[in-house]
């Protein structure tokens, strides 16, 4: 597996052996350069605590979350079917910051990652930030999403396959809704292990569910493969602004020892997570599942509103098949621009939305419908865009 040289040698210095050793026979040292003033009593009242720089976050803390993991694990939320250790996850802000984590880990600049399309743009800015090219696979729809695996196979052996790091899986995706399928992964694990691909697989959405679909599975845990899955507070509390995020690192024994190394060099660097959230952290974790039942209900009752009134209204506008998510596609006929639709509905309904073009949709005539709106709210959402369709026609 191969990691950035941005991350330094595999090999320490004299000092750093030295330190290690004595540390291995017990020995605690003082730090003639400590720069941390809460050992010297120097701390605010309101934050008691010594801070210690833990890279990958609050022991106690990533405790919490393993314990909360482990349980997910047992409800069948996840095919790792072991016991996550605190010792493989990493607290950070943010997923986005995750990504951002994983590409230095991973890439040197003009290194590349296979990202999906349709998908959320979020992917590419980053890894514009972080010198990383992107290389798109499909995703294609025909009455369901399914992921275009002969695009994936030919990248990783195309003429910039040796430059590939990692491959993105985001399961379920944003906007398209699907899900990784059972069959989808094991030929992706075959194809990532054969040519020493990373896997990112962000989940944030795991745990909205739209229609059932038998065998779903997080790639958490997965052993086969260096797999980094992603997942935080965002989603899982519906709460953008509990800034914490995680990544936990699972696969060949070697392959996670190596790659925990290196990351250990990034979290150190940036030390990201505060106590003043961290500390929340247990009763956090226990609002989740409450948390994404209401949330739950609210998404998969508004898709059941939209359903019903596109069948009352006879309309153009028809849905692309969610699995899973908090948002959905419409399709509507192509002899209307999207750029103009979202004019029309700012100009004549005081709303805004993303266009197809927006997540590199195949063609025209697409438009993304947040399902998160209050009932009412929702519905006069989804009559502004039918009406506006139909005046454009």
């Amino acid at each position: 597996m191969h990691f950035s040289h941005r991350t330094g040698s595999d090999r320490p210095n004299r000092i750093a052996l030295a330190e290690s050793e004595a540390r291995a026979h017990g020995l605690k040292l003082g730090r003639l350069n400590d720069s941390n003033p809460t050992r010297f009593g120097l701390a605010p009242s309101f934050l008691p605590q010594v801070y210690e720089a833990e890279p990958r976050g609050p022991r106690k803390a990533r405790q919490a979350l393993a314990e909360f993991l482990t349980r997910h694990q047992e409800l069948g939320q996840s095919a790792g079917g072991r016991v996550v250790s605190p010792d493989d996850l990493y607290l950070l802000s943010s997923t986005s910051e995750a990504y951002s984590w994983l590409m230095k880990l991973l890439c040197d600049p003009g290194d590349a990652i296979l990202e999906p399309r349709p998908g959320y743009p979020l992917i590419e800015s980053i890894a514009g930030l972080e010198c990383v090219r992107t290389i798109p696979y499909r995703l294609s729809y025909d009455g369901s999403w399914v992921l275009d695996l002969a695009t994936v196979r030919q990248a990783l052996e195309g003429s910039e396959g040796d430059r590939i790091r990692a491959l993105v899986l985001i399961n379920p995706n944003n906007p398209t809704g699907s899900y990784i399928h059972l069959e989808e992964r094991q030929s992706l694990l075959e194809l990532c292990q054969r040519h020493g691909v990373a896997i990112i697989a962000d989940e944030v959405f795991f745990d909205y569910p739209l229609d059932p679909l038998p065998g779903r599975a997080r790639l958490a845990g997965e052993e086969q493969v260096l797999t980094f899955a992603l997942d935080g507070f965002s989603k899982s509390l519906a709460a953008p602004h509990a800034k914490v995020g995680w990544i936990q690192v699972s696969g060949p024994a070697d392959q996670v020892a190596q790659a925990k190394r290196h990351l250990d060099l990034i979290a150190d660097d940036y030390l990201p997570m505060s106590l003043l959230i961290t500390r929340d952290m247990e009763s956090m974790l226990a609002s989740i599942p409450s948390q994404t039942s209401r949330v739950g209900e609210r998404v998969r009752g508004n898709l059941e509103t939209l359903r019903q009134l596109l069948v009352q209204k006879e309309s153009c506008v028809s849905l692309l098949r969610p699995e899973g998510g908090w948002n959905v596609l419409l399709r509507f006929p192509e002899v209307i621009d999207e750029e103009e639709l979202i004019l029309r509905l700012i100009g004549s309904y005081r709303l805004t939305g993303q266009p197809g073009y927006f997540f590199d949709m195949p063609g025209n005539g697409y438009l993304a419908l947040s399902l998160l709106p209050e009932t009412l709210e929702f519905r006069r959402n989804v009559d502004s865009v039918v009406s506006a369709i139909e005046k454009m026609l």
